[in-house]
């Protein structure tokens, strides 16, 4: 095993408005038992107090365009600034759990030099909705496990499923898949993922390296949400034919959350279940076939309308 204090950890974290959440997030890392060598702050000029308050816990801030933000390139950026080996990612909303969770995450990276990233695990977060519990119990269930390519045939697409919410990786093994993919959509942590794995490396899930974060999506962003899925791996094909089609894993998570309506007897769920599982896939098909749309269509039924704008500039 890797003596930790051999390898400086530099902390990541995109910015815009952070508010509360950010605040809480900084006060934990800097209360972790493994600290941080250095917290970079990749922020898209926030109009709130993001950059004085990442300043006041000595984080260095990284200004960005909001109109250049890019999930990949602007991630790739700040990891080719970073001076550590390990890359600890964040999102602004995603607030650990516990004061062990930096020491927790890196454990798979330090123990197995085979293993080139690690993420933890997002928990609901106290107003969550019942389906909002539902999907992250679905994704980050309680038994950690380590991933490989080999993993396919079993685990489909979720092979490949990490999250840049609360994520670790090796510097140069990201620098042997250049970094992050530029110009998606998003998803830039589940394709660099599976290159990863396709050069050999492991994806290591932490079931205890745990942070708090969920959204309560209403139907409309549900659709959108979906609908960038279905953008995503229509326009990185190998994913999916790589790893595995979408629809077996969404029909597992509606099997998922079914039983957990039923086991928790609240059938007046059920016609929003119904009606919200539609959505999300009506959202994917339509997302698969984004290139047959209107153009001017596009960014009204996706998330990250900006992306369509910067795209039919270039």
């Amino acid at each position: 095993m890797t003596n930790v204090k051999q390898m400086l950890i530099s902390v990541i974290i995109p910015t815009l408005n952070g508010a509360e959440p950010f605040a809480e997030l900084l006060q934990q890392l800097v209360q972790q038992t493994v600290t941080a060598d250095e917290i970079l702050v990749l922020d898209s000029a926030s109009d709130d107090n993001t950059c004085n308050v990442a300043e006041a816990y000595g984080a260095r801030v990284i200004p960005v365009d909001r109109a250049d933000f890019d999930h990949g390139a602007t991630r790739s950026m700040a990891a080719k600034k970073a001076r550590g080996e390990l890359l600890l990612f964040f999102t602004q909303d995603a607030v650990p759990a516990g004061s062990d969770l930096i020491e927790k995450l890196i454990t798979p990276l330090l123990q197995d030099d085979s293993v080139a990233v690690s993420y933890g695990r997002q928990l609901p977060l106290p107003d969550a909705s019942l389906s909002a519990a539902a999907l992250r119990s679905f994704n980050y269930p309680e038994h950690s496990a380590v991933k490989e390519f080999a993993d396919r045939e079993q685990l489909g697409l979720k092979t490949a499923f990490v999250s840049n919410s609360c994520a670790a990786y090796r510097k140069t093994y990201l620098e042997e898949v250049a970094f992050f993919p530029e110009k998606l959509i998003f998803g830039e942590d589940t394709c660099t993922a599976g290159r990863l794995l396709q050069k050999g490396y492991k994806v290591a899930y932490v079931a205890g390296a745990e942070v708090y974060h969920s959204h309560n999506y209403g139907l409309g962003e549900d659709f959108r949400r979906s609908f960038d899925i279905g953008v995503l791996h229509a326009i990185e094909h190998w994913l999916p034919d790589t790893f595995g089609r979408a629809e077996g894993e969404g029909l597992r998570y509606i099997q998922y959350e079914l039983a957990i309506i039923l086991q928790q007897k609240k059938i007046h769920l059920l016609p929003l279940f119904f009606c919200r599982n539609l959505t999300k896939f009506i959202g994917y098909k339509l997302g698969s076939k984004y290139d047959i749309l209107p153009r001017c269509l596009l960014p009204r039924l996706s998330m990250n309308s900006s992306w369509w704008h910067r795209e039919s500039k270039d």
